[in-house]
Formats: structure tokens, sequence, C-alpha cells
């Protein structure tokens, strides 16, 4: 290895650990104050490593009568979000890549890139008038502005590089579009419906904005209820860490499970795509 590509590979090491330090930061002190007690989270200076972990912070959110219901609420919406994604947003990228429809798979990376906050109003006035407040529709509804735009734009990139010859020799035989799509295309984008699906995951699962809205007290989500865990009277810094930490912790587990997957589906939609 020559000195300039050792060099290098110093210079993008130093790169990475300064952007991914403020996070790694942030991440280990929520560690710190989820596991001592309110007396080391007031002391000064800092306490990083407590004498004693206070495990009874994890405890306390775990057994809440409250976090089951918000648990369930947030497996309803993000899975039923992802499912209905995946049913229109896999179809949907096909047909744009095979019609190599150029202005919609522009339409879908606006939409993809527009703040989720541009469609929230317009939706509350919508399902206000519909009478599902209350219910956990306008969330899994409002959810498919992040999903459907995430899906396609993955599966345009994976399309497109789907050997046309197999599709070809399909319809040669006899087979419809509909067959080819189910029989040939689908098949081998597997890969891509499954990093559609991871990132779906992701991103509805930590989703804050629309459900600090939507929501009524029975249909928080748990990034919802975390921050409703905030008050003026008192604020317990332990159980809130803990309570932020394990809503983090399945997104954060099939980030570190699936990043490769992830990353190659990024670049297949960036580049790919459109």
């Amino acid at each position: 290895m020559t000195l300039r590509a050792i060099l290098d590979r110093v210079l993008l090491m130093v790169a990475v650990a300064i952007i991914v330090s403020p996070a790694l930061f942030f991440f280990i002190w929520m560690l710190s104050l989820s596991l001592k007690y309110e007396v080391d989270n007031a002391a000064y200076p800092p306490i990083l490593i407590p004498e004693t972990f206070a495990w009874q912070n994890y405890a306390s959110v775990l057994e809440s009568n409250r976090f089951p219901l918000f648990f369930r609420n947030s497996l309803i919406v993000t899975g039923t979000a992802t499912l209905v994604g995946l049913i229109v947003g896999v179809p949907a990228g096909y047909g744009i890549a095979r019609m190599k429809a150029t202005r919609s798979a522009i339409v879908i990376l606006i939409a993809r890139m527009t703040p989720g906050l541009s469609y929230l109003i317009p939706l509350f006035l919508l399902f206000q008038w519909l009478g599902l407040m209350g219910t956990l529709w306008p969330q899994i509804i409002i959810h498919l502005v992040i999903t459907v735009p995430i899906i396609i734009w993955i599966m345009i990139g994976y399309f497109e590089t789907t050997p046309m010859e197999l599709e070809e020799a399909a319809t040669i035989d006899g087979a419809n579009r509909w067959q080819v799509f189910r029989h040939v295309a689908l098949p081998i984008a597997k890969p891509g419906v499954t990093v559609a699906f991871i990132l779906a995951v992701i991103f509805s699962w930590n989703n804050f904005v629309f459900g600090i809205v939507l929501a009524g007290r029975e249909t928080r989500t748990l990034p919802v209820a975390v921050y409703n865990m905030i008050s003026f009277e008192q604020l317990s810094w332990g159980p809130l860490a803990a309570a932020a930490l394990i809503v983090t912790l399945p997104v954060l587990l099939l980030t570190i499970v699936a990043q490769r997957q992830i990353i190659a589906g990024l670049t297949a939609g960036a580049v790919k795509g459109g």
C-alpha cells in the first residue's frame, strides 16, 4: 500500500469520526442518563458512569400500563403503512421504470423531499371532516406520505437494473404483463423489496410530527408517548432517557443488521432512479 493510499484512508477515518462523533456522544450520554438515579443526573460536575446503575428506570417504563398500548399502536401504524406502501409502491416503481416515465419519477422525488408538514394541515382538516380523529386511521393514511415515495423511488432503481431479456422471453412464451411482473421481475427485485421494507419501517416508526398532531390519548405512538413524559411540574431524566432508548432500540437493531442492504438501496434509488 502506497503512502498516498494510507494517507487517504487515515483522512477518511478522521472525517468519519468527526461526522459520527456528535451522534455517538449524544447516544452515550442518553444511555448514561438512563442508568443513573435523579441525584446523579443532577450532580455537578456531570457523572458519566455512576457507581450504582438504576435499572429500575427501564423496569418502570416497561411495567407502565400505557406502554403496551403505545407499542401496539406503533406496530399497527408502522406495519399497516409499510404493507400498503409495498402493495402500492412496488407495482408503481415497476411501471415507471418500464415506461421510462421520467416526469413521474421526478414527481415521486419531489414528494419524497417535500416536508411532511406540507400535507399535515389539509389532511388534518379532511380527517376531522370525515370523523376519523381519535382513531389510528389518520396516522396510517398520512404515514403513506412517507412510505410510498420511498418504496417507489427505491424500486425504480432496482427494476431499471432488471434484465429486459428475461421479460421479453416470458412475453414470447405467452405471459401477459402481470405474469411477467409477478413471476419474472418481482423475484429478481426481492433485494430491492427488502430494502424498501426496511427503510419504510424505519422512517414510519420514528415519525413524530404526524403523531403529535393527529394522535389522541389512546392512539399515541411510542415517539409521542416519550414526548408526553416531559412536563413542567416534574422531569425525571432517567425514565425519560430509558423510554427513548427503548423506542430507538428496534430500528437501531434493524439498521445495524441490514446496513449493507440499506446502503445498496439508497445508492440504487439515487443513481438509477428517474
